[in-house]
């Protein structure tokens, strides 16, 4: 097949915008030839149950899924029953970026509250966690998280352990989000399990895709006695592979030979990088026109420009706008972002910026 893109571009709207690593590639490949049992039976995903293990502990059992979104609906429809709800912050994806799925394919009600980093706290989780027993009202059973949170911020260990004491005292059980469960790793420095399994967390959506794989996301189970059905569940939700065993190729190559932390660390090295040169731009007196307004703490940089300015940076750079009304864009490193990529990019954030308040421009921005 002749080859349709320019694989010079790069973009800084989404890590799922990356190719799939080469060891990933290669992984799919050696899974190939040969037949193997259909939906699950086969030598890859019983391996991948070994690696899973490694990770977080001989009680977890992983289901592999085709997305995030999957993964998510299908790890949260085996919390609940069909009377219960999940408290999230306002901005996780489930709330926001999956069209209405854990409500539409579930029945399960989301309450959603305010968090302006992303994180929720005991505290914040307390304003929706209440009217247990009374009819009218969606029984909240289950906490949901994200680490990294879709605001690029980052659960400490001790943060996620005082929400699931806390949940897991109300009777609630813990949903763990890790679309970017890698770049948490990398951050954090320390192992999957430390804030996952051994941190209280019932359930978790592994990330891939974001991290270099082809397609795929797993649900693995860290505590057995929260999660039920998940075998019928995922055949339900749309999400069993017949050829599983190349989704579980690409998770066994993500966790093997640290590939998942070596990708992860590196898109979190190229965030760090965008936004120092832009913090050393403005301590020079360059541009005093760009803002921050969110920490650093993985792969993303949010940050606030003046009118006009995103738009003419995405002549040359896809990225998102956040909060359009507000200036606020998002870019995002990738495993295979490159220091020259960040280095062309900030010449460009600053010729702009440079120019801003005098040259003309129009409002206008590409939807998340």
């Amino acid at each position: 097949m002749t080859q349709l893109h320019d694989t010079n571009y790069r973009g800084f709207a989404s890590d799922n915008y990356a190719g799939a690593h080469p060891e990933v590639l290669a992984a799919i490949a050696e899974a190939n030839g040969g037949h193997q049992v259909a939906y699950g039976g086969d030598a890859y995903t019983a391996r991948l149950q070994e690696v899973m293990r490694e990770h977080f502990g001989d009680q977890a059992e992983a289901f592999p899924v085709f997305n995030g979104t999957g993964a998510n609906v299908t790890a949260l429809t085996s919390l609940l029953p069909r009377w219960g709800a999940v408290i999230s912050a306002k901005t996780a994806h489930i709330n926001t970026d999956e069209g209405g799925a854990p409500e539409r394919v579930s029945g399960l009600k989301l309450l959603s509250v305010e968090a302006p980093d992303g994180k929720l706290t005991p505290e914040l989780v307390d304003l929706e966690a209440w009217g247990w027993g009374d009819e009218h009202r969606a029984q909240p059973l289950a906490v949901s998280i994200t680490n990294t949170t879709e605001l690029g911020t980052l659960y400490s260990v001790d943060e996620i352990r005082a929400i699931t004491d806390h949940a897991h005292s109300l009777g609630m059980k813990v949903h763990l989000d890790g679309a970017r469960i890698s770049n948490a790793a990398a951050a954090l420095g320390v192992g999957l399990r430390e804030f996952t399994t051994d941190a209280g967390v019932d359930i978790l959506s592994f990330g891939g895709t974001k991290n270099g794989l082809l397609y795929g996301e797993a649900v693995v189970v860290l505590n057995p006695e929260a999660s039920e059905g998940l075998v019928y569940l995922r055949k339900l939700s749309m999400q069993l592979a017949s050829k599983m065993r190349f989704v579980s190729a690409q998770l066994i190559a993500l966790l093997t030979d640290d590939l998942y932390l070596r990708s992860a660390a590196h898109s979190n090295a190229m965030a760090a990088r965008l936004r120092g040169a832009l913090e050393a731009e403005i301590a020079a007196g360059t541009i005093d026109n760009l803002s921050f307004s969110q920490a650093t703490d993985a792969n993303a940089v949010f940050a606030v420009l003046p009118s006009g300015v995103a738009d003419r940076l995405r002549e040359t750079f896809r990225f998102y706008d956040w909060d359009a009304a507000a200036g606020e864009v998002r870019w995002m490193a990738s495993f295979d972002t490159t220091e020259n990529d960040i280095d062309v990019f900030v010449a460009a954030i600053t010729r702009e910026l440079a120019a801003a308040t005098t040259r003309p421009s129009t409002a206008g921005a590409l939807g998340r």
